[in-house]
């Protein structure tokens, strides 16, 4: 298929996400992750240079159909623990049904609501999110409340598109760089490393800042 047909058809599957009622997870699995999505995402280097440790316990924050999820879980190992978060049912049991079949009993899967992740236990020591953060509302007060998710050495790194893709331009699937850094120092917390190595997406990891 030649770009510029990709184009066009990967348009009219986000159109139909965008103003249908669609329930077909597999079209949303396809929406989620795109075309060659490797070759941009770069997940392996993504997840080096979190420095996750083995044992410990991560939220993916809208996890969808778990690009990151799984690469996560096999980051902690089997000691640790990766929540995949989300609102999307659908999604939810699909994420379900694939980590029992791949043997990921390191996951579990929670049906957040749209103002509360509902990640359980005393806290995680990262919540990663990625192509999530421009759907939220109210980011402040969420990311304020949050808070009590995380360890008191936890992070949340942030991953959202930044504008710059042909998709971004059609459609606003994106926040700008200062904008997540404003909101964020806004909900306590401070920058800890901007990474720049993706062509479509900041990638921002912040601490909690200090009461």
């Amino acid at each position: 298929m030649t770009d510029g047909k990709s184009r066009i058809f990967l348009s009219v599957v986000f159109f139909l996400l965008a103003t249908c009622s669609v329930c077909c997870t597999n079209l949303k699995r396809f929406a989620y992750e795109g075309f060659w999505r490797d070759r941009w995402q770069h997940p392996g280097q993504a997840i080096r240079v979190l420095e996750i440790q083995t044992g410990q316990h991560i939220a993916d924050l809208g996890s969808g159909s778990g690009y990151f999820t799984f690469r996560l879980a096999d980051a902690v190992g089997p000691n640790g623990k990766v929540y995949a978060v989300d609102v999307d049912q659908g999604m939810n049991k699909y994420m379900e049904k694939q980590a029992r079949k791949r043997g990921y009993p390191n996951i579990e899967v929670i049906l957040a609501q749209h103002h509360d992740p509902l990640i359980p236990g005393d806290g995680v020591d990262l919540i990663f999110t990625c192509n999530t953060y421009h759907h939220i509302k109210d980011r402040v007060a969420y990311f304020s409340q949050t808070r009590r998710c995380l360890k008191p050495s936890g992070r949340i790194a942030i991953m959202d598109f930044n504008g710059k893709g042909w998709f971004q331009k059609i459609l606003p699937h994106f926040t700008a760089s200062e904008v997540i850094k404003k909101e964020m120092e806004s909900a306590g917390y401070h920058l800890q490393h901007e990474f720049n190595f993706l062509p479509r997406q900041h990638f921002l990891v912040f601490s909690l800042g200090k009461e």
